[in-house]
């Protein structure tokens, strides 16, 4: 009869381990929030370059009195193409959205805003995605809201849609607005 090797047995019992902490992990309250460092601070500074074709951040556009939404896209993004109809609404409902196009090609997202609109008041562009670093965005699309004198009040990562932007990202701006 052949002997069962503890070497055989290892890796089973570790993947096993690593699944049951992965999946309590993932159930916690808070697991889809990823902190910001930014909040409550003065918002880091945009890039000066605009996407060719559109206008640039002027350096006050944070802090002009009014709320201000910061979406970081990019044209090759899905869930940035899924979130685009809610930026063209709130656009025309009269939100302040400043559009910093990153890691993307210049052509590529000029060809996107001219073929599904612009709810931009500025482009800044960001080829290398050194200003997404400065406010800590991991992925697009990520959108601040900053108040009427340039603080961060909150961050949400992914698309402007489905019950997660509606429980979480609706209240924060509706609060930002009364304020």
């Amino acid at each position: 009869m052949a002997r069962l090797s503890p070497l055989m047995i290892l890796p089973p019992v570790v993947f096993a381990a690593f699944a049951v902490m992965a999946y309590f992990g993932m159930g916690r309250d808070g697991a889809q929030d990823l902190p910001s460092t930014r909040i409550g601070k003065p918002a880091p500074a945009l890039p000066s370059e605009a996407l060719p074709g559109y206008p640039a951040a002027a350096a006050d556009v944070l802090s002009t009195g009014e709320v201000t939404l910061v979406n970081f896209w990019a044209s090759w993004c899905p869930p940035c193409r899924a979130e685009h109809p809610r930026l063209l609404q709130m656009q025309a409902d009269g939100l302040r959205i400043v559009g910093v196009n990153f890691k993307d090609k210049a052509a590529q997202a000029t060809g996107y805003l001219e073929d599904d609109g612009n709810p931009f008041l500025a482009v800044p562009f960001d080829p290398a995605g050194r200003s997404a670093i400065d406010w800590g965005v991991t992925a697009p699309p990520e959108t601040f809201i900053v108040d009427g004198d340039g603080t961060v009040l909150f961050r949400f990562a992914g698309p402007l849609v489905g019950s997660d932007y509606e429980q979480r990202f609706v209240p924060a701006l509706e609060d930002a607005l009364k304020e």
